[in-house]
């Protein structure tokens, strides 16, 4: 196979919000851009979920512009379900190679009808629902994904020849194989974005094990109007909830699980869930077991207060140990920081474990030379005062999550930043 090869003035890995942004920021200023994701769509993490805090601004209202720009402006091109092989700076310019996975759909003739997805017999767990849910062995990844095109699971189809035969364009191709890229860039920027602490990571809070013990990218799907249920019901019996737990620093601020750091983004999209909940369930109770509420942001402290206002339930306690009832209800160990600090045990329809942020696995790095770590695991920056966003090597700046743990508006800020120093990194060394 050989690989086809291309030219752009800035690579941008991970097409998350931050990525995006800073795509739209050099693209704005003229030069040309190249962005590769792993997913099937762009949008990262962000356009899985409902609500953002404090606005309660609906985050696909948010995102969907932004994928729409990124995908309609002229100066960008991105390569979703892909995957970069290697990054090395040569004659102080970037090599990159890149394959595209296989869709076993040609996409130039695909029209995005969906006859496909409809006619397909194969039920499979939906990654986007957060294995709430159920698509087709062929679909589109969601509904306002970009691009529109379906992925077929080659793992889990049949070889029916369903689709096949409905597709009014003969675009489906069981025998198409990856294609592999070379591409030459002034400048990179990492945008990776992170990963959400595993829910079995304290085992004994049963994650992964109970079903009403949920994650709260799970919760986000639950919230959302075109989630998998339309509606908050618990995942094992379809009951509408009468007592929800929030169980804080499930995955962080924990040394025993690698994590002693505070994510930063916890409580506050606890307290935003909470107050979701209570206009979707009014008569549900909602309790926030806490460590510490930091709310450090604009406007996110009177985000807490209006929570506690809203008659959401703060109690400051260590959940030692969550067990399973019969029912499907959940007893909670519970010891509270204050007053007599006794044991207690409390019982709730659902819980949901306030995962933390830790960085993208190492393999995502481990071919880019000279791409150092901080102890925690994200990119570390030298901070060089005139290029903020600058790793270890020089062309190469990271945005966003990647570099700790960030909110969405810092993430975006931190995009701009990055995209500010890979335009003037090409001003300096085109000279």
């Amino acid at each position: 196979m050989q690989a086809e090869k291309m030219e752009t003035d800035v690579f941008i890995l991970g097409t998350g919000i931050a990525g995006m942004q800073a795509a739209l920021d050099v693209a704005d200023a003229g030069k040309n851009v190249v962005m590769v994701d792993k997913s099937p769509s762009i949008g990262g993490k962000m356009i899985s979920l409902s609500k953002v805090f404090p606005t309660l601004d609906c985050a696909s209202c948010i995102t969907t512009p932004r994928m729409a720009s990124v995908s309609h402006h002229k100066k960008i091109t991105t390569f979703t379900y892909s995957e970069v092989r290697f990054i090395r700076k040569e004659a102080g310019r970037f090599r990159i190679n890149f394959v595209k996975k296989p869709r076993y759909v040609i996409e130039e003739k695909c029209i995005s009808c969906g006859k496909c997805e409809d006619i397909c017999p194969v039920l499979i767990k939906d990654e986007f629902e957060q294995n709430l849910g159920a698509k087709k062995a062929i679909s589109i990844p969601f509904t306002n994904a970009i691009p529109q095109y379906p992925v077929l699971d080659m793992e889990h189809c049949i070889a029916c020849g369903a689709c096949a035969r409905v597709c009014p364009a003969e675009c489906i191709d069981f025998s198409q194989k990856e294609r592999e890229y070379e591409l030459t860039a002034s400048a990179v920027i990492l945008s990776t974005g992170f990963e959400i602490t595993p829910m079995n990571a304290k085992e004994e809070y049963g994650g992964g094990k109970f079903k009403n013990v949920i994650s709260p990218l799970q919760m986000e799907r639950l919230l959302a109007p075109h989630g998998p249920f339309s509606g908050v019901v618990r995942p094992s019996d379809g009951k509408i909830p009468d007592s929800i737990a929030f169980v804080q620093c499930a995955g962080s601020r924990d040394k025993s699980i690698g994590v002693p750091y505070c994510s930063r983004i916890c409580c506050m999209y606890s307290i935003k869930q909470a107050q979701l909940l209570s206009g979707a369930l009014p008569l549900a109770d909602m309790t926030i077991y806490y460590m510490d509420i930091r709310a450090f942001g604009k406007g996110y402290e009177q985000f807490y207060q209006n929570a506690k206002a809203m008659g959401i339930n703060f109690v400051k306690a260590k959940v030692g140990k969550i067990e399973e009832l019969e029912s499907g209800n959940l007893r909670l160990h519970i010891e509270r920081q204050e007053g007599e600090s006794l044991p207690e045990e409390v019982e709730h329809d659902m819980v949901v474990l306030s995962q933390g942020i830790r960085p993208t696995p190492e393999e995502n790095f481990r071919n880019i030379n000279g791409i150092s770590r901080n102890e925690y695991g994200f990119i570390h920056l030298p901070s060089v005062p005139t290029f903020p966003n600058a790793t270890g090597i020089d062309g190469i700046f990271a945005a966003g999550a990647a570099v700790g743990p960030k909110d969405i508006v810092d993430a975006v800020q931190d995009a701009g930043s990055a995209a500010i120093d890979a335009l003037n990194y090409i001003k300096r060394t085109s000279r």
